[in-house]
């Protein structure tokens, strides 16, 4: 019975004049690739000079960090007296972070550098530490000890990575912070 009822429609339209069902989609013009390509004055270039973006909701220096209680009864790392100067009596510098939700583990680098500082080779690394960031995690803190006991007073550059190593693809930015001159 259905196969009579299509093959009596088929033959009625083609009969009457009446466009068939499945009318053919209207041609559209071919549109040049850029059409569908990201512009160049809309994309905004990521400064790997800068203070980390993407994965780090928060990151700061700061004298000192403390343990709290979080919303989600987790332990949330936070700053104490945050800056980016410094004395040269400091025992240690601390970079503070807070983390976006992540779904895998991965640790997080920070290396030291003289960047501006007298009598220190600016390409050599003077102090290092890593934080080991686990699923449940969303905050943590790095580390950074004086060189040979004391700061010279002087800007320092701290790259900031993430990843299993340190390599050209893991930097996400850079942090930076002056030891002030004894007496300033």
């Amino acid at each position: 019975m259905p196969i009579l009822f299509i093959t009596l429609l088929i033959v009625f339209c083609c009969l009457t004049g009446i466009p068939a069902l499945a009318a053919e989609l209207p041609i559209t013009k071919n549109a040049p690739i850029s059409d569908f390509q990201n512009r160049t004055q809309d994309v905004v270039p990521y400064d790997f000079d800068a203070p980390p973006k993407g994965l780090f909701l928060a990151i700061t220096t700061a004298e000192g960090f403390d343990e709290e209680l979080g919303p989600q009864r987790t332990h949330e790392i936070v700053p104490v007296k945050p800056t980016d100067r410094f004395r040269p009596d400091t025992q240690a510098v601390f970079i503070v972070f807070h983390l976006h939700q992540h779904y895998q583990g991965f640790q997080v680098f920070g290396r030291c550098f003289p960047e501006s500082v007298n009598g220190l080779d600016p390409t050599v690394v003077i102090g290092q530490d890593a934080m080991h960031i686990a699923l449940e995690d969303d905050s943590g803190y790095l580390t950074l000890s004086p060189p040979q006991g004391a700061w010279k007073p002087g800007r320092y550059k701290v790259e900031i990575h993430v990843g299993e190593q340190v390599n050209e693809m893991s930097l996400m930015g850079t942090m930076r912070f002056t030891i002030a001159a004894a007496g300033t």
